[in-house]
């Protein structure tokens, strides 16, 4: 187990970081996860657990209070944190996706005011694009904010939010046609704002309604809500970065980053499912041996251990990426898609491993079949990475005729 998903290069803060977050998981999320999530339980011990380890503010930089550690650092506690629970990851991809976009795009004073609470945990973050009518297709967002004065009146209902009651910031992408004329394509004429709100459900601020957690299948104890926007005002300081039209491209921004993360969750997912997998096939006998014996597990579990590694290795590759400075959106893909995909492949072989017991909830591994598949939706589904690592290939070996 020790040999899998190694990452080269590390240096000795990023190999302290990991080790601290790695026994936080073997000590404090592994031993309750499955208990918090049958009961779609808030871990929120847990979660003072990580906002004591700094975790809040690991990509913040340190003049606000952060740790200033890369994407890559991120996204290998992620790794380790998925391993433990998944949910658990999902509420610090959400806040450190804002965070990164007001580190990237927001004024002095956004900067100024959110990030050293963000750093210490105090002020937590999610964001929302999606909308009940509308998936991937974020040109078709109807959301819609007016310039009212030195404020602007938000309408609409968005959907999907993780961490939509706990959190106490929102950053809310929208349509704003003030200044853009009729015509103008849909992602020039769209904005993002930084609402803040009372953590909790129900009307939350005035004209801002929290109704209450989806019910899901699995990725329990986090909560995924809708957002009812009915007359909010927001004053234009909290416009992110201050300036109207430029809301589609800060979350491209932020969702390359959630990419990265939603692939290192698929790693972590896998990885666990592999500990399971290998453990229960050396304790299970059939024929007078071990069924690890077997040559049909045997090749199972290579088969596993490989898309453990490989999916590591691209996730690692599209953190590095994006840490130098280059675009990294067709990398960002394809970490997600395969982590994704091979996540949903290795749970399902180690399910079976179990046999019977593995549709049994006293096993760890039934909660994990029914986590893995939200990653094959979160963050754009397959399809959606596949059209763009198409399209991005297209660019980079455009046929010249």
């Amino acid at each position: 187990m020790a040999r899998l998903a190694q990452t080269a290069g590390l240096t000795d803060i990023q190999q302290e970081v990991l080790s601290t977050v790695r026994d936080f998981v073997d000590k404090e999320i592994i031993p309750v996860a499955t208990e918090l999530e049958h009961r779609d339980e808030y871990p929120q011990q847990i979660v003072d657990g990580l906002k004591e380890l700094g975790l809040f503010g690991l990509m913040i930089p340190e003049e606000y209070g952060g740790l200033g550690e890369s994407l890559l650092t991120y996204a290998l506690c992620v790794e380790e944190i998925a391993r433990g629970w998944m949910s658990v990851s999902g509420i610090i991809n959400t806040h450190f996706i804002v965070a990164y976009m007001l580190k990237q795009h927001g004024t002095q004073e956004q900067k100024d005011h959110f990030l050293p609470r963000m750093a210490a945990g105090d002020i937590r973050g999610a964001f929302s694009m999606s909308e009940p009518g509308l998936g991937s297709d974020v040109s078709a967002i109807t959301s819609k904010a007016v310039k009212d004065g030195d404020e602007y009146v938000l309408n609409g209902q968005k959907m999907w939010l993780t961490n939509g009651g706990t959190s106490s910031l929102v950053a809310v992408l929208v349509r704003s046609d003030e200044g853009h004329p009729e015509g103008t394509a849909p992602h020039k004429s769209m904005t993002t704002f930084l609402v803040e709100k009372e953590p909790g459900f129900g009307e939350v601020r005035p004209g801002l309604t929290i109704p209450g957690k989806i019910d899901k299948m699995g990725y329990k104890g986090v909560d995924t809500t809708e957002l009812i926007m009915d007359g909010l005002r927001i004053p234009a300081n909290r416009v992110l970065g201050g300036q109207t039209g430029r809301g589609f491209y800060q979350m491209m921004d932020g969702v390359e980053v959630g990419r990265v993360n939603v692939a290192a969750r698929g790693c972590g997912v896998a990885q666990r499912a592999f500990e399971l997998g290998v453990q229960y096939a050396q304790q299970r006998h059939t024929f007078g041996k071990a069924i690890a014996q077997h040559q049909a597990i045997q090749f199972k579990l290579a088969e596993m251990a490989t898309k453990v590694e490989a999916a590591h290795a691209m996730m690692v590759n599209a953190a590095r990426k994006k840490d130098s400075g280059e675009r990294n959106d067709l990398e960002a893909g394809m970490a997600k898609y395969l982590a994704s995909e091979y996540c949903k492949e290795v749970v399902e072989d180690a399910f079976r491993i179990h046999g019977g017991y593995g549709f049994s909830k006293e096993y760890e591994i039934e909660r994990l079949y029914r986590e893995a598949p939200m990653l094959l939706i979160g963050e754009g589904t397959a399809e959606i990475q596949k059209m763009i690592i198409g399209r991005r290939l297209l660019e980079e070996y455009r046929f010249q005729g």
